[in-house]
């Protein structure tokens, strides 16, 4: 679910046209403006501190988690489109103006992989279901959708509005994180209530074991 049109030369993209990020946020934005369309919409997003003069038209910027793409470079921040697609399995439809956002521009070769490999692909829509702050750190409770729970393990990656995290502990589809003060700080964590929906993406490599085992055993039936 990265919306992107086609790369344009110079964008920040593997040169395979494929797009991934680390989860390490960069910056916090807000949407500055939001232009509806009859399905879809218009994003204008203040990007705060991260670097525009890294970012060219065509680039990905993970937004909150979900892959977007700049498709206009006002002096601020940047303009993206958000598919209707998009808009239904992400939280990007519930947000208003001056909502705040997680950013980070896309992995290039000479980029250090601090976090896990993250697709922006947004795979459900979660929600905080407790917040406890302990000592200096804050231990959030989060709620996945049914059919994401089978995806995350303890001591496993969780990639929550874009920021990579390892999950504590696992109970159902109910799992705990534990966010230390630079993350609280420097992410929108710092804004969540009870009850906050939360963009997730699971950890990619849990995908693809799911994936062979399905073709390890069709070809074990046939």
């Amino acid at each position: 679910m990265c919306d992107r049109p086609q790369r344009l030369r110079g964008s920040n993209h593997f040169e395979s046209g494929v797009t991934v990020f680390t989860g390490l946020i960069q910056a916090v934005g807000r949407i500055a403006e939001i232009e509806s369309g009859k399905q879809d919409i218009r994003l204008r997003i203040e990007t705060g501190k991260l670097r525009l003069e890294e970012i060219s038209l065509g680039d990905s910027v993970a937004t909150s988690g979900v892959c977007l793409t700049v498709t206009d470079l006002p002096g601020d921040g940047f303009w993206a489109d958000v598919s209707p697609e998009t808009l239904s399995l992400t939280t990007l439809g519930g947000k208003g103006v001056g909502d705040p956002v997680n950013l980070e521009t896309s992995l290039t070769l000479s980029t250090p992989l601090g976090g896990h490999l993250v697709s922006g692909h947004v795979d459900g829509v979660g929600r905080v279901e407790q917040i406890i702050e302990d000592d200096r750190f804050w231990r959030v409770r989060i709620t996945s959708p049914e059919n994401l729970a089978r995806y995350i393990a303890m001591k496993g990656s969780i990639c929550v509005d874009g920021t990579s995290l390892t999950v504590n502990q696992v109970a159902g589809n109910a799992f705990d994180l534990t966010i230390i003060p630079q993350t609280w700080e420097e992410t929108v964590f710092s804004d969540y209530q009870m009850g906050s929906p939360v963009n997730l993406e699971v950890d990619i490599i849990a995908r693809y074991l799911e994936r062979m085992m399905q073709v390890d055993a069709g070809n074990a039936e046939s």
